[in-house]
């Protein structure tokens, strides 16, 4: 790789240009993989187990006769049978478990775009706030954070979500271990604990915006009869049903971490008790129809649960009444995470305040699994009323010393054939919007960055392509072609909410060498969304052909820094590849300038900021913004250090000099200005790379170093073999 002396990018774009898309409003998310999934049909149940040896290690070479399986005491005979590896999906990527990691003295070591069918496990972290004491908040924040940081692996598609939340479920879903902790920074303790409602079970306001056509109130998010249940433990119910139903459209089995206090299956109801068990196993039937295991963990830890020296004067009898009624109270708590994990063929975690070893027995139990089948009897499913009767479903191996975890029963009830295709343009863009890996119906890529002005304030900048070969141009007279586009941006904080979001409606109509150029390089549509607080946020965009109804997503996290506590902050990094042989000069960052609205791609769209895929022999050109720089008290002007490395695969394969900058000549010195040119030589293979940038202050000393004196960002990009 040559090295080009470093270009200022003199345009980056540091502001909002309008607000976000005109109110007014893809495909199907990702199909599940009918080999590794559970399911219920009138000629097929299917279902999963783990199987362990004495030590707890997972016994993979059994063979179909090994099994025995049987519904409702009446053994049935195994049909269908495999045994699925998660562990050999990440073979492929040797050096991914470095990635999001904190090099010891350095900077973070970023994290790969993980892709459709790289994930090894998929996991969420779901935090009941709605019954966490102050105390278990702390310690389950503390132990994520743990996790995060020792535990998670880079094909990890993980989310943390609260049962207080959770409008936004799948969007939460990400590879990205920023977003991850920026979720984690959200957990505080809720004064709305059990008797609160769950935003989680409510209607999507998401949902509402795209039905409408309009913005939402999340603070008349809670439905009247909402208001009336009297049932607390309904609302983590709820939660979990809305949490779970969501996790249908993602392919493969998936595991659910409930971190709670109480779950109990019988709750008092003003003077008398209820029952939680029917609505309990909805939930469990929802989880085993989803390909969900459920692991519980009691937050409460290991509590003393006889009187204390705090309470003096009783008499032996009325010790001994206070303790039976303690843990009596404590093991109903614990009632409902017990029926919970065994009953989708999870794990209950209790009287243990060591919750990252919990977490690690869940990882350790992701790493495969079985998957046994047989044909139903006719009784099983009650065709002529149709009512609902309750399997019990058990699962023996014959090899002794063994022991074997799988989902305990069903309801007589077939899965619906097949995903129902979103039917309204509402209900479609919703999908993509909310799809992990994004809508793949049109080609749609993005670059996206935080910027900010002094006068108009933060805003999130970004720049799409569109494949305009996927969508439908209709010719009109004089030669001309339209196509007619509706277009979804969504902004989600860190815990899932829309923080901003809009629809808009565009036609675009072409002329005839308009519309090969199109053909040929693409479309771009260029949007700014304000966002005003600092965090980690995801800005999703889907784009959807009113035509065909085909749609397409795409998805970038943005970290906005909280610029008014002064510390050392970077905005996006903005890449873009520019051609020798046509233009030396033009920068990525003046790439990204522009007005909002759709137009014709330049030329060789791979050299995009959005694209970013960059042939052998391109300059590779990327452009930053730097914010908050501590300036010499002698010169008034900052002392600045820049570094570029590289990354494939969580590996550094190049690192650039440490260069001072030269802030000569910017008015601005609090929104400094930086950038530089790279060559991509053959030594590079084609694959996918992380360009990082990392800049110092050096005028920052001691201590502070670490957190304030030092920032980076990054940006992915593609490389590609070129054309002969």
């Amino acid at each position: 790789m040559r090295r080009y002396p470093s270009l200022l990018a003199t345009t980056l774009a540091l502001g909002l240009l309008v607000p976000i898309l005109a109110q007014q409003p893809s495909p199907p998310s990702q199909p599940e993989d009918d080999e590794e999934v559970v399911r219920i049909t009138t000629n097929l149940v299917q279902v999963d187990a783990v199987v362990l040896d004495k030590d707890g290690h997972h016994v993979t070479d059994l063979r179909p006769e090994e099994f025995e399986i049987s519904e409702d005491g009446k053994r049935q005979e195994v049909s269908n049978f495999s045994y699925v590896n998660l562990e050999s999906r990440t073979s492929a990527r040797p050096d991914a478990s470095e990635a999001g990691r904190v090099e010891k003295g350095g900077p973070i070591v970023p994290s790969s775009r993980l892709k459709a069918g790289q994930t090894r496990r998929t996991v969420a972290l779901v935090v009941d706030d709605l019954s966490l004491s102050v105390e278990s908040t702390h310690l389950v924040r503390r132990a994520l954070k743990k996790y995060l940081d020792e535990q998670l692996q880079a094909d990890d598609l993980s989310a943390v979500i609260r049962t207080n939340s959770g409008v936004g479920v799948l969007q939460q879903f990400t590879t990205d271990r920023r977003l991850l902790e920026a979720a984690v920074e959200r957990l505080r303790w809720s004064a709305r604990s059990r008797g609160g409602l769950s935003a989680a079970s409510t209607a999507n306001p998401l949902s509402d915006m795209l039905s409408s056509g309009g913005g939402v109130d999340d603070s008349k998010s809670e439905s009247p009869e909402q208001a009336h249940e009297e049932n607390s433990v309904s609302d983590t119910i709820n939660a979990l049903m809305y949490i779970i139903r969501g996790f249908q459209s993602l392919p493969g089995r998936k595991a659910v971490v409930l971190f709670t206090d109480s779950l109990p299956l019988q709750s008092r109801v003003g003077l008398g008790m209820t029952s939680n068990v029917e609505r309990m196993r909805r939930l469990i039937d929802l989880a085993n129809r989803s390909s969900v295991v459920v692991y519980t963990i009691d937050t409460r830890g290991l509590q003393p649960l006889s009187p204390t020296a705090e309470e003096p004067g009783m008499m032996p009898h009325q010790s001994a009444a206070l303790r039976i009624n303690r843990v009596s109270e404590f093991h109903l708590a614990q009632d409902g995470m017990e029926m919970l994990a065994r009953d989708t063929g999870g794990i209950f975690f209790q009287n243990n305040n060591n919750f990252n070893r919990g977490l690690e027995r869940v990882l350790e139990d992701q790493r495969g699994y079985y998957l046994i089948g047989y044909r139903p009897d006719e009784g099983t499913f009650d065709a002529r009323t149709g009512q609902r009767h309750f399997h019990d479903l058990k699962v023996r191996v014959k090899r002794p010393g063994l022991t074997v975890r799988s989902r305990t029963g069903f309801y007589g009830v077939a899965d619906a054939k097949g995903v129902e295709r979103p039917r309204t343009k509402g209900q479609q863009l919703l999908d993509a919007l909310t799809t992990p890996f994004g809508a793949t119906g049109i080609d749609l890529r993005m670059a996206a960055l935080f910027v900010d002005d002094p006068k108009r304030g933060a805003a999130v900048r970004s720049v799409v392509h569109v494949e305009a070969r996927d969508l439908e141009f209709k010719e009109e007279a004089g030669g001309r072609r339209r196509a007619t586009l509706d277009v979804a941006a969504v902004v989600f904080t860190g815990d899932g909410r829309p923080s901003v979001q809009g629809t808009d409606r565009r036609e675009i109509v072409l002329g005839e060498q308009a519309y090969h150029d199109a053909l040929k390089n693409g479309l771009t549509y260029r949007l700014n969304v304000p966002v005003n607080r600092p965090g980690g946020y995801q800005l999703s965009v889907a784009v959807r052909d009113a035509a065909t109804e085909r749609v397409g997503s795409a998805r970038e996290f943005v970290s906005v820094p909280d610029l008014r506590k002064g510390p050392l902050s970077l905005s996006g990094v903005v890449l873009a590849g520019v051609d020798p042989a046509h233009d030396a000069t033009a920068t990525a960052a003046e790439q990204l300038t522009g007005g909002e609205g759709v137009g014709a791609e330049a030329a060789d769209a791979g050299l995009s900021p959005a694209v970013r895929r960059l042939r052998h022999g391109v300059f590779l050109d990327y452009g930053y913004a730097i914010y908050n720089a501590q300036l010499d008290k002698a010169t008034g002007q900052p002392r600045l250090t820049t570094q570029v490395r590289l990354f494939r695969d969580g590996k550094l394969v190049f690192a650039g000099g440490v260069t001072p900058l030269d802030a000569g000549g910017q008015k601005d010195l609090k929104r400094l200005v930086a950038g530089g040119r790279l060559q991509v030589g053959t030594e590079l293979a084609p694959g996918d790379y992380i360009l990082q940038v990392v800049v110092t202050d050096e005028l920052v000393r001691g201590k502070k170093q670490d957190a304030r004196g030092t920032a980076t960002q990054w940006v992915d990009f593609e490389v590609v073999a070129n054309r002969h």
